[in-house]
């Protein structure tokens, strides 16, 4: 079973943060889907991935080798077997994509007050589905768990 991680991004942009998870993901063995809630964003994520230094494989939906993308920016589920699931934007996830992927993450603007409470409203909703989560900050300029559920046993 997976988990979902949140990451409360106040200091990096997204293509930053979410072409360093990317990237590791890769390096786990995971497929990436990157799921947003418009075309406009993933095209400029798109370009962002493309611009940075090092070479990230990565396409956007709606080719006919969408299965072959290591990593495929799309506002539908599915596409390319992934297994890992990045969300943005406020897309949504299910506790059942998180039951079956290696991991999820949730990857929200901290300065914009309506994706912090969307995220807040996620987290209730997938823990109270029995989700495990932790929640990420990059407030002290590195990121630190600051909460995950269920909590360890002391």
């Amino acid at each position: 079973m997976g988990a979902v991680y949140f990451y409360h991004l106040t200091r990096d942009p997204i293509e930053v943060t979410l072409a360093i998870l990317a990237e590791k993901s890769l390096g786990a063995g995971w497929r990436v889907e990157v799921r947003g809630r418009s075309d406009a964003q993933l095209k400029s994520l798109d370009a962002a991935l493309w611009q940075r230094e090092g070479f990230l494989p990565h396409g956007l939906a709606g080719s006919p080798h969408d299965k072959d993308q290591p990593i495929l920016l799309t506002t539908q589920a599915g596409g390319n077997d992934a297994t890992c699931i990045m969300c943005v934007d406020g897309a949504d996830l299910t506790p059942e994509e998180i039951a079956a992927a290696d991991r999820c993450c949730i990857l929200f603007d901290g300065q914009n007050a309506a994706a912090l409470e969307h995220a807040r409203g996620q987290w209730k909703r997938l823990t109270d589905a029995g989700a495990s989560a932790q929640y990420w900050s990059e407030d002290s300029g590195k990121w630190q768990m600051k909460a995950q559920h269920p909590k360890p046993e002391e």
